[in-house]
């Protein structure tokens, strides 16, 4: 899935074991029988069908309809063709997300934002943390006024999900990050598994300024990562795959969540059910109306996530 599709590179390049070059002629299996070309793309697959413009052998999920018979993918994206866009050709994931080189992009990418903000935490001290944790509505040390999303604030449902409390906090939720969100981008694709992430960070937030008390403070990427654990349960059922390992880990996750003090239960559970949901949606949804679904059901649970903080803002103003 993370391969990028290949290009003819001449007559060094070569098909499956055994086969000639890929683009050449039949060859002889020394039996008589001569074996048909491999596609040039996929070179485990054995086809009869060649491009009409360049005459390279494709394979039938590589072929493209054109005026005359049909077009590689590459002939397509140059214009020769009267097929479907160049986009509609690429590999795509199992929730319609481009196919990319680097499957992990966005996963190292969040890693480097939080393990940035860390290294601000420890540089300019408590009064950065101050100004960007979450909070209800409190004073606060070395802050001028009372402080908090009930005052406006609404940026630190998002910064909290950035900052963390300490050395063993920061590195567990960046290895959790690193083993579920690899693979979570590479079967959604970069859009939808980011957001996914924000989606349910912002929704653990939002779940947090809601129950938790008004002076109690909050920071850390569990509530979107709680979302990825979410959302993987929802595709290893989809894939039929064996579901114990995942459900075990998240029984043991949410034991820890509920029994070791100072951990915001609520982002943890609202990251959770925001990730069934949209992962849900992300993995079920149809092909024909798959973004609008996908990214509706975004919509739907950033609106439930504006409506629960003005609730709760309404409530402490």
């Amino acid at each position: 899935m993370d391969q990028a599709p290949g290009s003819p590179q001449g007559p060094l390049e070569r098909g499956a074991a055994g086969r000639g070059p890929v683009g050449d002629g039949p060859a002889d299996d020394g039996h008589g029988a001569p074996d048909l070309p491999v596609c040039y793309r996929h070179p485990d697959r054995e086809t009869g069908i060649r491009c009409t413009r360049c005459e390279r052998p494709i394979c039938p999920e590589c072929m493209v309809n054109a005026a005359v018979g049909f077009h590689c993918p590459q002939c397509a994206r140059q214009g020769s063709g009267v097929g479907p866009a160049p986009a509609a050709t690429r590999p795509r994931t199992l929730a319609g997300g481009v196919v990319a080189a680097d499957p992990r992009l966005v996963t190292k990418v969040l890693i480097g934002l939080n393990v940035a903000f860390f290294l601000v935490q420890l540089a300019v001290g408590d009064r950065f943390t101050y100004r960007f944790e979450l909070l209800g509505q409190a004073y606060q040390p070395g802050v001028e006024g009372v402080q908090g999303v009930a005052q406006g604030q609404w940026y630190r449902l998002l910064t909290a999900m950035f900052l963390h409390g300490g050395y063993v906090h920061i590195a567990f939720n960046m290895l959790s990050l690193w083993w579920i969100g690899g693979p979570l981008e590479a079967a959604l694709g970069r859009a939808r598994y980011l957001a996914l992430y924000l989606v349910s960070g912002l929704a653990g937030s939002a779940l947090s300024y809601l129950l938790a008390e008004q002076n109690q403070p909050s920071v850390g990427a569990s509530g979107a990562i709680f979302g990825l654990f979410g959302a993987t349960a929802v595709l290893m059922r989809r894939l039929r795959y064996d579901m114990r390992p995942v459900v075990a880990l998240l029984v043991i996750n949410l034991i820890i969540t509920f029994t070791w003090g100072g951990i915001a239960w609520e982002a943890h559970v609202g990251g959770l059910v925001t990730g069934v949901v949209v992962g849900y949606a992300m993995v079920h949804a149809p092909r024909r109306r798959r973004a609008l679904v996908q990214y509706g059901t975004c919509a739907l649970m950033l609106a439930a996530v504006v409506v629960v903080t003005l609730l709760r803002t309404a409530q402490l103003t």
